[in-house]
Parts: structure tokens; sequence; C-alpha cells
């Protein structure tokens, strides 16, 4: 029974620190927005 409670403990650690990971690097990305197009209604008329 000791040994499934440990398995099952490392087993959630693990999981735990990789969504930790993911979560810092996510929060570390950088986004970037594209210009707004400019506006071209006075080259139509």
């Amino acid at each position: 029974m000791y040994v499934t409670l440990a398995v099952s403990l490392i087993i959630a650690a693990i999981i735990l620190a990789l969504t930790v990971i993911t979560t810092l690097k996510a929060y570390q990305y950088k986004h970037t927005v594209d210009p707004p197009p400019e506006d071209n209604h006075s080259q139509n008329k």
C-alpha cells in the first residue's frame, strides 16, 4: 500500500512541476499585435 502511495505522490509532483514550468513559460511569451491597416478611402474615390 505504501508503494502505491509513494508512486502516486511522485507522479502528482511531476505533473505539478510540469504545470508550473509550462505556466511560467506561457507568461514569459511576448505577444505582438499587427498595426491597424491604413485607410485607403481617398485613393478609391
